[in-house]
């Protein structure tokens, strides 16, 4: 097989996380394509590639993260540019992906947006789709293209063991994140605990039980998305009461909307490690939060695909 050049290989970004993008052709030898992404007048997307993208596979830089609406619709207007541009293929690099935790129906009348957002991607002309720890891994079946779905946790390991902690336990927040913890704990080679919770109204939590032994240990919560870090916080202290010796948590995905901050500098979390699939704004940052970036490793992916070479193999 013929491996393309990276000549060909086109790397666009909007608005969402410029940096990311940056990042990631920096690691390639690469430069951003010239494009213009912005608004006209009446507040519609205007998006338009400055430069011949002519049999290239595009890249575009784009997770969906806030302001949730407006970035979208620039993937979806930049990927149906790109169609029209003639280009070999279109990958959307989303490393936050919108409306995941709207992937069913639990009441009569509601939509499945998740689903919906996957169409409008393959609508757009978008003909692979590449993304970092979805909120429900079956989302990976709303798409008839091919999706990557990578994850942090060996960025996350890497971070964690190099502090050279003792007396690890990975900590699940919830039943469903069991199986992220599973695969941190067994990269840290420790064991797991689990948080037995309720919600009884949405955005509350209590917690109810502990699965595991926590005592005198290191707590590490790992989870996919923190919000406004209420459950978070509640676990934390809940894992002190229980007499954890030290609490760290970790996510992908670093919403942090509304007190989130605040709560979390107030809390007993040691230090929250995220990663940069969202950008984390000045005026969210804190000393308590430690930001690992995914741009050598997305990098790595994009240029394996373009190569036509395993992914797979990139995180064995």
């Amino acid at each position: 097989m013929v491996l393309r050049d990276k000549e060909d290989l086109c790397i666009l970004a909007g608005n969402a996380n410029p940096q990311l993008a940056e990042d990631i052709a920096k690691h390639l030898g690469l430069k951003v394509c010239a494009a213009t992404v912005g608004h006209f007048n009446n507040g519609e997307t205007q998006v338009m590639i400055d430069e011949s993208i002519r049999g290239q596979d595009i890249f575009i830089i784009q997770p969906t993260s806030y302001p949730v609406n407006d970035n979208l619709m620039e993937l979806l207007i930049m990927a149906d540019a790109c169609r029209r541009a003639s280009a070999h293929s279109i990958t959307a690099v989303v490393p936050y992906y919108a409306y995941a935790r709207q992937d069913r129906k639990t009441r009569g009348r509601e939509p499945i947006s998740a689903k919906l957002v996957a169409n409008l991607m393959e609508c757009a002309g978008i003909t692979r789709m590449v993304t970092v720890d979805l909120h429900a891994g079956q989302i990976q079946g709303f798409f008839d293209i091919p999706v990557d779905h990578l994850a942090a946790a060996p960025v996350l390991a890497d971070y964690i063991l190099s502090k050279k902690m003792d007396d690890v336990v990975v900590v699940s927040p919830d039943l469903g994140g069991v199986q992220r913890a599973r695969v941190l704990a067994d990269r840290l080679g420790t064991s797991i605990a689990i948080i037995e919770k309720r919600r009884p109204e949405p955005g509350k939590a209590e917690v109810m039980n502990f699965i595991g032994d926590v005592k005198g240990k290191r707590c590490v919560i790992i989870d996919d998305i923190v919000d406004t870090a209420g459950s978070l916080c509640e676990g934390a202290k809940a894992l002190a009461k229980e007499g954890a010796k030290e609490v760290y948590a970790c996510c992908s995905h670093a919403i942090l909307s509304g007190p989130a901050v605040d709560r979390i500098n107030d809390s007993c979390i040691k230090e929250l490690i995220i990663t940069d699939t969202i950008p984390l704004p000045e005026e969210k940052k804190s000393p308590k939060i430690v930001t690992l970036s995914l741009a050598d490793a997305l990098a790595d992916v994009m240029l394996n695909i373009h190569q036509r070479k395993s992914v797979s193999n990139l995180f064995k």
